[in-house]
């Protein structure tokens, strides 16, 4: 019988006490995305604070191959943050009682009994929207130590990183909302109505404009230039001293002329939806420095995406774990080189048209040769987040490790289709001896390059050719 949380998170606390009352060592593995980077973090630290012996490690994803890494290791327990669903029967054969699986993505209904098993669906919460790995590692800190409050912060940031703001207005729902609003009664965020520009508490506002990809605007994205000569027209004043301003410098009326300004560039049949895109609630960390890439929740997201995906990790955790100075230049120096490298990615896939295939219904992408596996699931979401694409699914793939080819599938603004993602992928991917797995409106694939044919197929009947409504077989 499956447990309440409460129950859940007690036995996490009683497990973990024991660890350090036996002085069992402790080992963390988890993701390299923003929720990964968060959630290892958050359990981490509030590890260390309760005095336990501990190490972590992040990896791109979980498979037997991470399972006999982990077994030739010296640790006694196990704690796994955002992911292994799906591993639950093989954990158990490596390591029997000692390890424990915190996590947001969609599980089978074998999983829901097993108590090691700490999962968000188990408790009717849903991991795509209302909390995600970082949410769920927050929830196990507070029951280790009802003192580790101040690691909510993070849990936000690893919500923004998810793209788990889908209530009205880009806000956060369900547990996530509850632990902004615990983050922000500590005086940890503030949470305001304000304009989305990417970059908001660093950029010159024509970069902030430019580089604000979600929403796509078409003449203004990506092109510096157009957006400089738009902000112009707009009245508002640019630079302060010779320093450009930034977005969050701007007073309410120059906000506004900034909107009506956009709202006339933008006049079309997309103009409503991209400005419902543009003003959403704003998370700041007032405690970080003004200017800061850490102070506006979203770039702070974008920054340990840019560590975890460039292969360096443990700046993102030295950083979640607070660790300034050095590493903060160290992340601010891979943030510059992570942009640069979406820019020419997006680049080549624009010029190159032959790979993109459209559909009513679905957009896919042959990224091979080009966007590298750790960057598909960033990539796949840019190009969802494209107007033009608005009510499809977005399939990108790429080469990856030995002789396999990894999928990244997103839901586009506005796609009604009741395709799961989730279920299609992971139906799909083991239909060919390959793994998959995620959430309804994101998830991804790998399979080994010889089934690739075959693999399209299969996608080419469950969705391209599908309604907008339609269901996978």
């Amino acid at each position: 019988m499956t447990k309440t949380l409460d129950e859940s998170l007690s036995y996490f606390k009683d497990k973990i006490l024991d660890c350090i009352k036996t002085k069992k060592s402790i080992s963390v593995t988890t993701h390299i995305d923003c929720d990964g980077l968060t959630s290892g973090s958050i359990i981490t630290k509030a590890l260390i604070r309760a005095g336990a012996k501990c190490t972590v490690r992040t990896s791109k994803e979980f498979n037997k191959k991470v399972i006999d890494v982990m077994k030739k290791d010296s640790r006694d327990f196990h704690i796994i943050t955002d992911l292994a669903s799906g591993f639950a029967q093989h954990l158990d054969e490596s390591f029997g009682e000692n390890w424990i699986v915190l996590d947001h993505h969609q599980i089978s209904e074998k999983e829901y009994d097993n108590q090691k098993v700490i999962n968000a669906w188990k408790y009717k919460m849903d991991g795509g929207t209302e909390i995600c790995a970082g949410g769920m590692a927050y929830l196990a800190a507070m029951a280790l130590n009802d003192k580790n409050l101040d690691l909510s912060a993070i849990a936000v940031v690893s919500a923004l990183g998810d793209r788990q703001d889908q209530g009205e207005r880009k806000s956060l729902i369900g547990k996530n909302y509850e632990i902004a609003n615990i983050a922000k009664e500590e005086g940890l965020i503030d949470i305001d109505l304000d304009l989305l520009l990417v970059g908001r508490e660093t950029r010159a506002l024509p970069d902030a404009l430019a580089f604000t990809s979600q929403p796509f605007i078409e003449g203004l994205t990506w092109n510096r230039d157009a957006c400089l000569s738009l902000l112009n027209s707009s009245g508002i004043k640019l630079k302060e001293g010779g320093r450009w301003r930034v977005a969050a410098e701007l007073n309410d009326e120059e906000k506004r002329s900034v909107i009506e300004t956009i709202t006339k560039f933008t006049s079309g049949k997309n103009a409503t939806e991209i400005m419902a895109e543009l003003i959403g609630y704003t998370y700041t960390f007032p405690r970080e420095d003004k200017m800061s890439f850490l102070r506006d929740g979203r770039e702070f997201s974008t920054v340990l995406n840019s560590c975890g995906r460039i292969s360096r990790s443990g700046v993102g955790i030295a950083i979640c774990i607070g660790d300034r100075n050095k590493i903060l230049r160290e992340g601010e120096t891979i943030l510059t080189d992570y942009r640069k490298m979406i820019r020419e990615y997006m680049n080549i896939l624009t010029n190159e048209r032959w790979r993109v295939s459209e559909s009513k219904t679905c957009v896919m992408v042959n990224a091979e040769g080009i966007v590298p596996e750790m960057m598909t699931g960033t990539i796949s979401s840019l190009i969802a987040g494209s107007p033009k694409n608005a009510g499809k699914i977005v399939i990108l793939r790429t080469g990856g490790e030995e002789n396999t080819i990894k999928f990244s599938s997103r839901k586009s603004f506005g796609c009604k289709s009741e395709i799961n993602l989730s279920e299609l992928m992971k139906t799909g991917a083991e239909k060919f001896d390959g793994v998959g797995g995620g959430h309804n409106a994101a998830a991804g694939a790998k399979i080994t390059k010889d089934k690739l044919d075959e693999f399209l197929d299969y996608l080419e009947i469950n969705v391209v050719n599908m309604s907008s409504t339609g269901n996978s077989q």
